[in-house]
């Protein structure tokens, strides 16, 4: 659910309010009871949830495009023919 951010067009108070996408604007202020609410435009937020560790996390220079070394390596060792395929044989 996207967080959307109001300001009162009668007193100036700002909110941010978190609501569903299909909801409708909030037109009554909290702080005045007037119906002058009006929603903002705003840079649009984000949180990634879920567990685990992505792969920008504390990393620096170099180091932050070890996904993309790992997949070259990957396709290298496959197209070698005598990687894998010799060691299982023997």
């Amino acid at each position: 659910m996207p967080i959307y951010e109001y300001e009162c067009k009668a007193c100036g108070h700002r909110m941010e309010k978190l609501q569903k996408i299909s909801a409708d604007p909030l037109k009554e202020c909290p702080a005045c009871n007037q119906n002058d609410l009006e929603r903002l435009v705003s840079a649009a937020g984000f949180r990634l949830a879920g567990g685990g560790w992505y792969e920008t996390d504390f990393k620096t220079g170099s180091k932050k495009n070890l996904a993309a070394d790992a997949k070259g390596t990957s396709s290298s060792a496959k197209s070698d023919p005598t990687s894998k395929s010799k060691g299982a044989a023997a």
